[in-house]
């Protein structure tokens, strides 16, 4: 998936943990071979190109993902879609870019994003994107629902206690040997090798989003590398989304609507929802947080 994972299990000896451990890769090499649009053979590469021609008779698991993700969607109001992965490539944020692309040329960008137009067939398990040139890509849910399948696997396996850290999405359960809950620090946007604070996770999922990886400056304004996949421009107003709620394939995807939102939006709908909160970092250095967080602050 382009990224890091991190694995850590409690076990009874290093034999027994390098069994949990090699089936975490196992387990994440499997999902990265279903739902990488990267790779020539997966399922979600075979989507793609058949977009607009024909539906494609795909996994179960993967059709569940794309139900889930319609849902999600459907609650942010397009503001996260997976269909984002139609986008024109016209924002480079890897290399130099001379100027900012022309209005009609970024509205015309998001054209083919919709996801209305991912149809499932739930009783064929097949899905079809129903316009041509459609793409869909799992970049915001990908590593969450991945951190989720693999703190499954090891919860069968036996695995009493652990963290995954999919790049960032983090998921635990059972007691930390040590500190009995898993400790989490929350990166400052600004100097990320600094924290602003600290979170004590059990059974608890944190995924956080953020544009001081990647972004571009053009007169002094920076733009961020993640698009509202509505208007097809960069998103402003935040420096970084973190998300709180006990399952990390939600909280990835609900990080990125967030972060598209803003801060008005975002907060008002996550104080909507129940077992979910966020903290907000926005452009001019001011914390934000939902009714019910707790965080502790250092």
């Amino acid at each position: 998936m382009g990224v890091d994972f991190e694995f850590t299990v409690v076990a009874q000896n290093k034999i027994e943990a390098d069994k949990y451990l090699d089936k975490a890769i196992e387990e994440t090499i499997r999902i990265e071979n279903l739902i990488s649009s990267w790779k020539d053979n997966s399922q979600t590469t075979k989507i793609n190109k058949n977009a607009g021609l024909k539906p494609v008779k795909v996994n179960r698991e993967l059709v569940q993902l794309i139900k889930r993700s319609k849902r999600i969607s459907e609650l942010t109001n397009g503001l996260f879609d997976i269909s984002y992965a139609s986008l024109d490539r016209i924002w480079y944020f890897d290399k130099v870019m001379p100027s900012i692309p022309d209005s009609m040329t970024i509205k015309e960008s998001v054209s083919k994003i919709n996801y209305k137009n991912i149809i499932i067939n739930e009783s064929k398990s097949t899905i079809f994107l129903s316009k041509r040139k459609m793409k869909i890509g799992f970049g915001s849910i990908g590593k969450g629902y991945t951190a989720e399948r693999v703190k499954y696997i090891l919860k069968k396996m036996g695995v009493k206690a652990g963290l995954i850290n999919a790049a960032g999405d983090i998921t635990t359960w059972g007691i930390n040997p040590i500190t009995k809950k898993w400790v989490i620090n929350i990166a400052n946007p600004d100097e990320i090798q600094n924290k602003i604070g600290k979170f004590n996770l059990l059974d608890n999922s944190v995924v956080t989003s953020g544009n001081y990886a990647k972004y571009i400056e053009f007169n002094n304004k920076r733009y961020s590398h993640i698009i509202n996949p509505k208007t097809g421009w960069p998103v402003s107003g935040l420096k970084s989304v973190t998300i709180f709620c006990k399952n990390a394939e939600l909280a990835d995807a609900i990080a990125t609507a967030v972060f598209v939102m803003g801060k008005e939006l975002g907060l008002s709908m996550i104080n909507k929802l129940k077992g979910i909160d966020c903290l907000l970092i926005t452009n001019d250095g001011k914390i934000h947080s939902s009714n019910n967080l707790k965080l502790n602050y250092n």
